[in-house]
């Protein structure tokens, strides 16, 4: 029988086993990037590599099409072993048009794939993407290897048979490039045909032209002959389990939900949408089975005021933001902090000031969310590393907040917030416990015998004031935001009854120190789940401590083996609790000669550092709207270790 043309090209053609890919997708933002890298991410997930994301949208919400200004990327690393990070630079680019190729043909390698929509190249399109010439014909790719396909025309006449209209089968060629990008990398195709039929059910129309597309680019790639290889990732070796995948706004809205569980007591979320943290007001929206109530509110401010009645009426109250509406929240919280009642800020940075960079990461919110606000206020701080981490720290967050009686910020942000990860779905049974109890009885008997409520009488271990929910029969009290006296409530004006209430707020706040872990050191290297590596040396002294918090986590363990690789050692502690820091943290600095502490601003950590506990920090900083790079941080790593 004589061979077909896709036999003889697959015959020829060789299957080629890498360890690890880094694709990015690039388009305008009306072409589906997001969409197209979602499901590449879920065909992997299934695959069972593991894998990390980096969604990177247009600043603009409606920027004008085609132009540098409107590029929308969505890049995925995956690979076969365990990954911290979406990768450095690509190894293949996906250009949808000449604005996506201008902007991130520079992330890549010389000698990278780019595969290019040909379609697109017009010459309006070539204006307005500045470009004086095309480069798909000045050399501009002589250095890396191109692959020019006409993917509009082609989406065209697959959905022509079908009967779809030129302009909506224009809507498909995502799926096109998807289909492509899958055969060249081996996905499988049942998940997204699946998501498909899911997805757009009851528009058969639709189904058809996004199902021709995709098979359409998948046979594409089958039959042009443009690759010589193909490539494939094995399935990383995970520890068993049900993995779903997973981003840092759900993983905060279901760690919100199982805090509620746990703490056998309500949630109410009173939220302003703002970008990048109004996902998480949406999931928790879908939620109601488990007793959540939200509340969309008009303004930042009474979001937080609701959340604030919510947990004086026994809620846990929770309000969600990005760094300009924090700043609004500052007077609201201090009411919070006088009235000593748990309340969870989730703020998710973004870059500032004012409207910033709203589609952007940034993480230099921490200076507001330690001393943003009006008096002597100081409130636990805490700040999420990774998005599964996300899931821990709402339940941690909300413990705190129950069991000291007062409000807490936790910290992620936007790459945190919209990357995403293989997550393995914890035992329930593993939960820890946060409930308590209310206050039911007086808790105060006077000389005379008589029994009274004493809404500001504290716990001796906690300093915590009793939490109890307003009609409670015989503890009628009242709360505000004047001065209270010490034990009665009353309102109080006496200088010495401030300071001793305002030592009071402090000393509790303080004393969580004995409440958290001890600093988390890795002298050799840890895997995303925590687990030591061992270390052949582990009394070996160490020169270098790489000091990090927040998302700065994945690029510093990339870097790290990277630097350890070569012989060096260096040590990595990473902050998770900001205030308190953990006890012993003054005493782990004093063991290295260097400290280096990268962050996503231009210094903030390192000088609450210096204050505290007087010792000199190297810093490495970034403000450009992206996250670190393992590169950028191998250098600095390896600068500082060379003298």
């Amino acid at each position: 029988m004589t061979d077909t043309i896709a036999e003889i090209a697959t015959e020829k053609r060789k299957n080629t086993q890498v360890e690890n890919l880094v694709i990015r997708f690039a388009g305008d933002s009306g072409d589906g990037m997001q969409l197209t890298g979602d499901r590449f991410t879920n065909a992997s997930a299934v695959f069972g590599n593991d894998l990390a994301t980096l969604p990177d949208f247009p600043a603009e919400i409606r920027a004008p099409a085609g132009t540098l200004y409107g590029v929308s990327a969505f890049q995925i690393h995956v690979s076969e072993h365990d990954i911290t990070t979406p990768g450095d630079a690509p190894n293949a680019l996906v250009a949808m048009n000449p604005a996506a190729l201008k902007t991130e043909l520079s992330r890549l390698e010389i000698g990278s794939t780019v595969i290019i929509n040909t379609d697109s190249f017009t010459e309006r399109n070539l204006e307005k993407a500045d470009y004086e010439s095309n480069p798909l014909e000045d050399g501009s790719l002589d250095n890396y290897t191109a692959i020019l396909v006409p993917m509009t025309s082609l989406t065209k006449e697959a959905c022509k048979v079908i009967g779809v209209k030129p302009r909506d089968a224009d809507r498909s060629k995502n799926f096109f490039a998807l289909g492509l990008v899958s055969w060249l990398y081996n996905r499988p195709t049942e998940p997204t045909l699946d998501w498909i039929q899911a997805k757009f059910k009851g528009k058969e129309l639709v189904i058809a032209a996004n199902t021709a597309a995709f098979k359409a680019g998948h046979a594409y790639g089958e039959t042009a002959e443009l690759f010589d290889y193909t490539y494939e990732v094995r399935p990383a070796k995970l520890e068993s389990g049900t993995y779903t995948n997973i981003n840092g706004t759900t993983a905060i809205a279901w760690g919100l939900i199982a805090a509620s569980q746990q703490a056998k007591r309500p949630l109410f979320l009173g939220s302003y949408p703002i970008t990048p943290a109004s996902d998480i007001l949406h999931e928790l929206s879908e939620r109601k089975n488990f007793g959540i109530r939200t509340f969309q509110a008009e303004d930042e401010i009474a979001s937080v005021c609701a959340a604030i009645g919510a947990s004086y009426g026994g809620h846990i109250g929770i309000t969600t933001t990005s760094g300009p509406g924090l700043a609004l929240k500052g007077e609201a919280i201090g009411l919070a902090i006088s009235l000593e009642l748990p309340l969870l800020v989730v703020n998710v940075q973004r870059g500032g000031p004012s409207t910033g960079l709203p589609t952007k990461t940034e993480a230099s919110d921490l200076m507001i969310a330690m001393f943003g606000r009006h008096g002597e206020s100081p409130v636990p701080v805490l700040a999420a590393y990774s998005p599964s981490h996300c899931f821990t720290l709402a339940i941690e967050a909300v413990r705190i907040a129950i069991k000291y009686q007062t409000p807490v910020i936790l910290l992620s942000d936007g790459y945190i917030a919209n990357g995403t990860e293989p997550w393995k779905i914890p035992d329930v049974s593993t939960l820890p416990d946060i409930s308590m109890d209310f206050v039911t009885e007086p808790n105060h008997i006077d000389e005379d015998g008589n029994e009274h409520f004493w809404p500001y009488k504290r716990d001796l271990e906690t300093l915590a004031t009793p939490w109890v929910i307003p009609g409670t029969p015989e503890l009628m009290h009242r709360k505000g935001g004047l001065e209270k006296q010490d034990g009665t409530g009353n309102v109080s004006y006496d200088p010495l009854n401030h300071e001793l209430m305002t030592n009071f707020r402090a000393d509790k706040i303080a004393g969580i120190a004995k409440d958290i872990p001890n600093t988390w050191v890795d002298t050799h290297g840890k895997d995303r789940h925590g687990h030591d590596i061992p270390d052949d040396n582990p009394e070996d002294h160490h020169d270098l401590l790489v000091l990090g918090w927040g998302s700065t986590w994945g690029a510093i363990t990339s870097a790290l083996k990277r630097v350890r690789s070569e012989g060096y050692k260096v040590d990595h502690a990473h902050l998770i609790h900001l205030n308190p820091f953990p006890e012993d943290l003054g005493e782990v600095l004093s063991r290295y000669k260097n400290i280096l502490i990268p962050e996503m601003n231009n210094g903030q950590l390192s000088q609450l550092i210096r204050a505290k506990y007087l010792v000199d920090t190297q810093s490495i900083n970034k403000v450009r709207g992206v996250p670190f790079s393992a590169g950028a941080l191998t250098e600095r790593m390896l600068e500082i270790l060379n003298g």
